[in-house]
């Protein structure tokens, strides 16, 4: 027969309802819900609140929002659907919408691995927790159409898909263009292109966007001058030492990276391989990440305001889970080329 000791019955944590810290404080609940969710102003003396927020701290009370937005059918979540979050542009991204959201929502991500897009039945369980609105970040129509969300939605990064929902879209053609043309300048006449195998709208916009324009400049791609790889750096580094023997040999001169992230990692290739940039290679992204000022040499890139496209995206969906009509449903915010040394010594 076990002692005593030996046997320690499971103890199960107690949970602190309104209720006790109403008793221990000497309110009503209603008086301990105004408090605990910032609503005192004008109703509840400041007594009543000292005495509450004592109690709260002693007996360690935390607010079910969750709970209790969805028993109200309504949440204050917001659902943010991003594909490949290794890219660290999405940091910026994220940075925007959750200033514009403020302390009124909870910001949920959906994200995937690394050079997968997310799956429509994956967003659809998370639906199932009632966000207050959804964003979707670099979709393709395919995702749309099968995921097919009620509610509050906007579309961030989402060319030639404004007719899915408001959207705000970055004019990464424009930085684009001007890519190609500052490469036809300083005397490129044959390019190679690194693209993601994401298979997003965005990407997609950027690769036919430098290459016509390229075309239009005198500038030609080779047969085998278009990879893909996924957002890493050194997923493109790999990519880059395989495909630059032919590349060298069939004259490209300038590669042309659909991400900072692929560009670091062909930088840091041809630094390995001896080859001199920009002399015998110019090398250019588009996002121009912070460390592109700083990279060795300073990367070329297209500058795209990712702060900006959270916030303004985040603004946008939250004017529409408040209730008010869009002004303009879609927003265009631009790109624009910084020119460093990796393109011009």
């Amino acid at each position: 027969m076990e002692s005593a000791e030996q046997v320690q019955p499971s103890v199960r944590p107690r949970r602190i309802t309104a209720a006790m810290v109403a008793a221990r404080a000497g309110v009503s609940t209603a008086t301990v819900s105004l408090v605990a969710n910032g609503k005192t102003a004008g109703r509840v003396s400041e007594d009543n609140i000292a005495r509450v927020r004592e109690a709260i701290s002693e007996l360690g009370y935390v607010v079910d929002s969750l709970g209790s937005s969805l028993a109200k059918g309504v949440s204050s979540m917001v659902l943010l659907v991003a594909p490949d979050i290794s890219n660290p542009f999405f940091a910026k991204v994220i940075a925007g919408v959750r200033e514009s959201l403020g302390a009124d929502y909870q910001l949920l991500l959906s994200v995937t691995d690394a050079g997968e897009f997310p799956q429509a039945d994956d967003v659809r369980k998370l639906m199932a927790l009632r966000p207050a609105g959804l964003l979707v970040d670099a979709p393709n129509a395919e995702f749309l159409e099968e995921l097919s969300a009620a509610g509050p939605v906007v579309l961030l990064d989402a060319p030639g898909l404004e007719a899915y929902a408001p959207s705000v879209n970055l004019d990464v053609a424009h930085g684009a263009r001007q890519l190609a043309a500052h490469l036809a300048d300083v005397g490129h006449r044959r390019v190679a292109y690194v693209d993601s195998v994401t298979g997003t709208a965005t990407f997609e916009v950027r690769r036919r966007a430098f290459l016509a324009a390229a075309n239009a400049h005198g500038m030609s791609v080779p047969a085998d001058g278009i990879i893909r790889t996924t957002i890493d750096v050194g997923a493109s580094a790999a990519a880059f030492a395989a495909a630059w023997p032919a590349w060298q040999h069939s004259g490209v001169t300038a590669v042309v990276c659909c991400t900072d992230t692929h560009a670091y990692g062909v930088l840091q290739e041809a630094r390995v391989a001896g080859v001199q940039i920009p002399a015998q290679l110019a090398i250019a992204g588009f996002d121009d990440l912070p460390y592109s000022a700083t990279s060795n040499p300073s990367l070329t890139s297209v500058h795209l305001p990712a702060t900006s496209l959270g916030l303004q995206a985040g603004g946008q969906l939250r004017r529409l889970m408040e209730g008010h009509r869009l002004e303009q449903p879609q927003l265009t915010l631009e790109g624009s080329l910084v020119v460093r040394n990796s393109t011009s010594a």
